[in-house]
């Protein structure tokens, strides 16, 4: 099944990383994106890249954890072009500490945007792509939903429910001709982590920043692995080697994959406290 020429969509979370380059590669292709963030200047600035990549756009402020304003962008989406062919899921934060460490009002800030945002876009877009019997759905999920790494307990949690949902919204909507994929990537340089919230500060920033600066694949090939999943009809799609790695040991290997992550933190644990 293949996306349409000059594809109607919406982005949410389009302002940097994925989100942006997922609108401007739409623009190159002649598509009709309409880019959603709580942001709604830099959504502006999107849209410029959008057009001068060759496409049409416009920017609409949208807070993801509301889901009146994901009606309003449904609704603006048939406004302007009639219909929405691809709705993109892409909006969420990122946060790290130890369960019991880690605040309960950070686990309900990136349950609400990262799981409930993605929730929220698919109950206000999926039956309007069933009444219309076409259309695809893409959720920005992440390796983290099946790699859990230690101390990531909210974010992947969120994760692996989003790729639950996925799981269970593409067995829904096939029959009705329409295509959901969850993007599982692993680190790719982005702007997440300016949103990034840790109760432990340094340590856990300082481990991330060093895995996002060895990532090898770019927002710009990730998003093309995406749209390829999606229109080769596969549910799930993880981009980069070491990711379907990961996803393979994990799936064979369950307790010796527990048991390795376990010995990889305690070491990075004591890395840390060397080099402090």
């Amino acid at each position: 099944m293949r996306l349409p020429e000059a594809p109607r969509a919406f982005v949410t979370g389009g302002v940097s990383g994925l989100g942006r380059a997922l609108a401007v590669e739409l623009g190159g292709r002649r598509g009709r994106v309409l880019v959603g963030d709580i942001d709604e200047a830099r959504a502006r600035e999107t849209s410029d890249l959008v057009r001068a990549a060759g496409g049409a756009a416009e920017a609409i402020r949208c807070d993801v954890t509301q889901p009146d304003d994901l009606v309003r962008a449904a609704d603006e989406m048939e406004r302007l072009y009639g219909g929405t062919d691809l709705l993109a899921n892409n909006a969420g934060v990122a946060c790290a500490g130890r369960i019991g460490d880690l605040p309960l009002a950070d686990w309900r800030w990136v349950a609400e945007i990262n799981l409930f945002g993605v929730v929220h876009g698919c109950h206000v877009f999926a039956p309007r792509m069933r009444e219309r019997r076409c259309g695809f759905i893409l959720n920005v999920a992440s390796s983290a939903g099946f790699v859990c790494l230690p101390e990531m307990a909210a974010y992947n949690v969120t994760k692996a429910g989003v790729i639950a949902l996925t799981e269970t919204l593409a067995a829904e909507l096939r029959p009705a001709g329409i295509q959901v994929t969850a993007l599982c990537p692993t680190f790719v340089r982005t702007n997440l982590m300016d949103t990034f919230r840790s109760p432990a500060g340094g340590q856990q920033r300082s481990l991330a920043d060093r895995m996002f600066k060895v990532s090898t694949m770019s927002a710009e090939a990730v998003v093309r692995a995406a749209l390829r999943a999606l229109e080769a009809g596969r549910t799930i799609e993880v981009p980069q080697v070491e990711g379907k790695v990961l996803r393979t040991l994990k799936r064979w290997f369950p307790d010796l994959y527990t048991r390795q992550a376990s010995w990889a933190y305690r070491w990075l644990a004591g890395a840390d406290a060397r080099g402090s």
